[in-house]
């Protein structure tokens, strides 16, 4: 009955190594749909959010049922939990990967982003996909050393985002104030999924130490 009862905490870990690559995919095909104005990719990218969350639905009862039935002390139940809360930052993920792809599609058949910017956005859609990346790394191998390292990234994240916004403000914008807020926006989502990324890094060490964030 134990071997059964690992068997399904450890299956539990890998479908949400799982999710986060669905996650990831997600970002970067919503962010391919803003630079290249695809609004199939966008619409695509919105559609597949229910997935997402089907997907995180079923990991919570799968974790839940075990929470209620087997009923773990120690390092289980922070793997339990530590769970549930990851489950919470790839659905906000997943859901503002689907606020780049809405942006994208109001501005269709413009692209939402001025040309001098797409580098600005690709740099910072780059840092989204290798925080993701990262974490999901950390969680398979529960990692604290990487989870450490993550923060540095979620710097460089802030950095680009304050770059973005000064590019906003500046008094040579030409591009009007729809196109600003649309920025100021796009550079929250990213940040925030940035953020989810050290969240869960985070709960990693919560659950292998006991200390740290579990909330």
């Amino acid at each position: 009955m134990r071997d059964q009862y690992y068997e399904q905490l450890d299956a539990i870990v890998d479908d949400l190594v799982s999710l986060t690559g669905s996650v990831r995919k997600a970002v970067a095909e919503s962010t391919r749909a803003l630079l290249e104005a695809d609004g199939n990719v966008a619409e695509a990218v919105i559609a597949g959010d229910k997935d997402i969350d089907e997907a995180t639905e079923m990991i919570e009862e799968r974790a839940l049922l075990l929470l209620a039935t087997q009923q773990p002390v120690a390092t289980d139940l922070r793997q339990l939990v530590a769970t549930l809360r990851m489950l919470t930052d790839l659905q906000r993920m997943g859901d503002l990967s689907v606020h780049v792809a809405k942006v994208a599609r109001r501005r269709m058949p413009d692209s939402a982003v001025p040309v001098k910017l797409h580098p600005t956005i690709a740099a910072m859609a780059s840092v989204a996909d290798s925080m993701i990346d990262s974490a999901s790394r950390i969680v398979a191998n529960r990692d604290v050393k990487a989870a450490a390292e993550l923060e540095a990234e979620d710097d460089e994240m802030d950095k680009l985002r304050r770059e973005l916004l000064r590019s906003v403000l500046n008094v040579e914008w030409q591009h009007g104030v729809e196109p600003a807020i649309d920025l100021a926006l796009l550079g929250r989502y990213y940040e925030r999924i940035g953020d989810h990324a050290v969240s869960m890094a985070r709960r990693v060490v919560y659950l292998v130490t006991g200390q740290g964030q579990l909330t």
